[in-house]
């Protein structure tokens, strides 16, 4: 016999719906939703810390430059004024030399700090302080300077006294030396002595030493040459030279070496040759007369001898003598 189910007239109620069992897979996607948008959280906050410390960087960065710039151009003006009072004509003393290389010992050091790349803060403190020091040096340095162009300008006036009264007694001295030169020129002048009343003879010499005046050229052994020095109140007493020049009658000047011929210096004439030196005693004051001979080795010629007397570079005076031709008896 079969059986079939059918549904109870009364009905049996349907079994309760089984609850949905949890998926582990959702809960692991959760957090991996939650863990990426934590690293996208963490990377977003980082990226703006970083760009926050760049910034910073980048400010402290502009900072430096800025106060290195800043230091920079103080160093430049402090040494603008430096350069100029080194150019300044004060003359420098061991002072100012001592203060030139401190002052240059400071701005080396200066740079050193401004030229790094790499400065910092301390340092660029350090090397603000620095330039205030140089500055108070450079102040220090102009004062002594400028008190140095001060004495050089006292001693430049006293100088320029000291040059007035120098050329002020050159010139006096230079007058005094000039009227002395005057006056002593008129006393050498003055003393020159003067010659007159020439007397001018051929003299015969006999046997036996006796002589004999003569106008004959062919019996002349010598000439007798005297004349008289006037009297001069100027010239001092004492030895005075006086320079012969006789005057052939060919017009030459006779000159014989080695009977004492030679140069001497006129004043007005220049180089000239002398017969003869003539060394007198002179008394000042008073008339003499000087009197020598006059021998050569050759026989005179016929005609006139021009005896001129020099002294002092001056010719004094001057006399001729003439020898004649002998008669037709001797």
């Amino acid at each position: 016999m079969a059986f079939e189910n059918f549904p109870s007239a009364t009905g049996t109620p349907p079994p309760p719906p089984e609850s949905p069992k949890t998926d582990w897979r959702f809960f692991l996607t959760i957090g991996l939703v939650i863990a990426l948008l934590g690293t996208w959280g963490y990377i977003i906050w980082d990226k703006s810390r970083v760009k926050e410390t760049i910034q910073q960087k980048d400010t402290q960065y502009a900072s430096v430059v800025t106060e290195k710039d800043n230091l920079k151009g103080l160093l430049d003006e402090a040494t603008m004024r430096y350069d100029e009072l080194k150019t300044s004509n004060a003359k420098k003393d061991s002072t100012i030399t001592a203060k030139d290389r401190e002052i240059a010992d400071k701005k080396a050091k200066i740079q050193a700090i401004l030229s790094k790349s790499n400065a910092t803060k301390e340092e660029l403190a350090q090397a603000k302080l620095m330039i205030a020091s140089l500055n108070d040096d450079i102040a220090s340095y102009k004062i002594q300077v400028e008190t140095l162009k001060g004495e050089n300008l006292a001693l430049t006036k006293e100088k320029e006294a000291v040059t007035e009264q120098r050329n002020t007694v050159q010139k006096n001295f230079d007058s005094a030396k000039s009227a002395l030169k005057q006056r002593d020129d008129i006393i050498d002048v003055g003393s020159t002595l003067h010659a007159s009343s020439f007397n001018i003879v051929g003299i015969d010499e006999k046997k036996g030493g006796k002589e004999k005046e003569t106008t004959k050229a062919k019996k002349a052994d010598k000439l007798r040459i005297s004349f008289n020095l006037d009297e001069n109140r100027i010239s001092q007493s004492g030895s005075k030279e006086l320079y012969i020049t006789i005057t052939g009658p060919d017009g030459k000047p006779v000159a014989v070496e080695a009977m004492g011929s030679g140069m001497f210096t006129t004043r007005e004439e220049g180089e000239k040759i002398y017969t003869q030196k003539v060394t007198i005693n002179y008394t000042q004051g008073q008339k003499q007369t000087v009197s020598f001979d006059w021998k050569q080795n050759a026989t005179f010629e016929v005609g006139n001898y021009k005896i001129e007397v020099y002294h002092n570079g001056f010719k004094i005076g001057e006399g001729i003598a003439v020898l004649k031709k002998a008669g037709l008896f001797g």
